[in-house]
């Protein structure tokens, strides 16, 4: 279905993504200094479960329309790739606000979970970014469309579940360091922002070969 190359390149921008800051680390952050790593894991965890119910809802949305015509599938990867231009150069042009890990009330594990999937299901952004997003990595000629999207959030629900781990376990490090590095909040906008013009941009180019 995907070549090596291609699965690597998705894997490499997906990781670019994560590792600079956004909400979820911020929130797996907050939540995992204030009540440890077994907050902080449930945290990442229901951060996993909404990104992979708006997978779902992408692969139900999007594979009932693209599968309608070659035209259709056109259309939903213009205008995927003309949002994610829109938010890159949103993010370029956005002035960097320092990064702060805010206090957080030490609440159980299982509550933190509830929140973090309510947070991350009812965010209008996180849906429009994979309705854009996920499309943009498939080909009607690799096979069925559904599928394709459907590995694709697999592997994106699943470094998200490894990464957030990871910070809860290095919460306090993590938080110092970036504390400490202001270069990185004044870089941040300009990674995500550059990231997704090029893919903006690829498709564009790509198409007009």
């Amino acid at each position: 279905m995907f070549e090596p190359s291609q699965l690597a390149f998705y894997v490499g921008v997906v990781a670019v993504l994560f590792i600079v800051p956004g909400p979820a680390v911020i929130l797996t952050l907050a939540r995992s200094i204030a009540g440890g790593p077994k907050v902080g894991i449930a945290t990442g965890a229901g951060i996993a479960v909404g990104d992979a119910l708006h997978t779902l809802a992408a692969v139900i949305g999007l594979s009932a329309i693209l599968m309608t015509s070659a035209l259709a599938y056109e259309v939903v990867k213009y205008l995927g790739a003309a949002y994610l231009v829109y938010l890159g150069i949103t993010a370029l042009l956005e002035r960097s606000a320092p990064l702060d890990v805010p206090q957080a009330k030490p609440i159980a594990a299982a509550r933190a979970f509830r929140q973090a999937i309510l947070i991350e299901v009812l965010n209008p952004k996180t849906a429009l970014f994979f309705l854009s997003f996920l499309p943009q990595f498939t080909d009607p000629s690799r096979g069925a469309i559904w599928l394709q999207l459907l590995v694709l959030g697999a592997i994106f629900v699943a470094m998200s579940l490894a990464y957030t781990t990871l910070l809860a376990f290095g919460a306090g490090t993590a938080s110092r360091w970036l504390t400490r590095n202001s270069a990185i909040a004044r870089w941040q906008n300009k990674v995500v922002g550059s990231i997704y013009l090029a893919l903006g941009l690829q498709l564009a180019l790509q198409e007009r070969r």
